[in-house]
């Protein structure tokens, strides 16, 4: 604001009339109407200039949210009075019929880490909050409505189900696909912007070593949307499309034996204490791994191919009995 003023009148004049500057002027109206004092915004409260300031801001953004007394969330291609209560693609044809700020990477956490959200239209009339919407945000977003109505204890849920409610999220960079999950996970990891898809390898690297008795991260393409392309870790987080109804279930410790496994993905070797059991003689099991809510259970299998000494695997996912 301070070089806003200190600009020629044209120059000032220009910047006024973006929408970037319209959105902090509202919501800072907005946050002085409902009595808040101080007011953090995504938009010019991160210097992106500095990759330390960057770094730090996108490691404790999530948090930040989780503290926040209320965060407000502009839907600029909401123009009725009313929050959406149906798919409309006539409306919203860039994002599956639903407001565009439901297709985004960031908002995420945005939703799921304040205690409240409250949704405001293109002119920045309130539209409805999380608590009152729970309902129908479920229906967009997949996210249970406990987890919208109470917050998220991660305990309670595996790590296949939270990468699908980002599933069909978009960001403009590719590696911010894996560092918009950071908080979600709790995780930390350096960024470096220019590797491309390795950032979401290497956030499942992480999520790994955290969450090492949750092997729901194999799950990926349980819908067999993919081609496998000889991989175990997925490439992006649309391989977890259709885990949003994955449960974790802990394994029968009277029944199964544990054995060292070495999973190798793109010269990373990963190593899993998983109960195994031989199926044939080129396959192995991981059983009563994951559940549906109908409680039809799902083993994982895995096809090894041994070649030069490398193993290779394929994930399926199968009735269990």
């Amino acid at each position: 604001m301070t070089q806003l003023m200190g600009m020629a009148g044209p120059a000032r004049n220009e910047i006024r009339r973006r929408a970037g500057y319209e959105k902090i002027i509202k919501s800072c109206e907005q946050a002085k109407k409902d009595g808040y004092r101080w007011i953090w915004i995504d938009t010019c409260c991160i210097d992106k200039r500095s990759s330390a300031e960057l770094s730090e801001a996108i490691n404790s953004m999530y948090q930040w949210y989780h503290e926040s007394q209320k965060c407000y969330a502009h839907l600029n291609d909401v123009c009725g009075t009313f929050f959406p209560s149906e798919q409309d693609l006539s409306k919203f044809n860039k994002a599956n019929g639903w407001p565009e700020w439901f297709l985004r990477g960031w908002t995420l956490q945005e939703l799921i880490a304040p205690k409240q959200v409250e949704f405001f239209n293109k002119d920045w009339v309130p539209i409805g909050d999380k608590g009152s919407l729970a309902e129908t945000l479920e229906k967009i977003t997949q996210i249970p409505i406990d987890v919208l109505r109470d917050g998220l204890n991660r305990r309670h849920f595996c790590v296949a189900q939270l990468m699908s409610w980002a599933a069909d999220r978009k960001t403009t960079r590719v590696e911010d696909r894996a560092y918009s999950l950071l908080g979600l996970f709790g995780v930390d990891m350096p960024k470096f912007y220019g590797e491309g898809k390795k950032a979401f390898q290497r956030l499942q690297l992480e999520i790994i070593q955290r969450y090492y008795c949750d092997h729901s991260i194999f799950a990926w393409n349980s819908k067999r949307q993919f081609d496998w392309l000889g991989d175990v870790l997925a490439d992006d987080p649309s391989y977890f499309r259709g885990c949003h109804d994955v449960e974790k279930v802990e394994l029968d410790q009277s029944s199964s034996r544990g054995r060292l496994v070495c999973l190798r993905s793109r010269g990373h070797t990963l190593r899993q204490q998983l109960a195994v059991f031989p199926l044939t003689s080129s396959y192995i099991g991981l059983p009563r791994l994951l559940r549906k809510p109908d409680h039809h259970r799902f083993q994982i299998s895995w096809i090894w191919l041994l070649q030069d000494s490398c193993c290779y695997t394929l994930p399926t996912l199968a009735p269990g009995a």
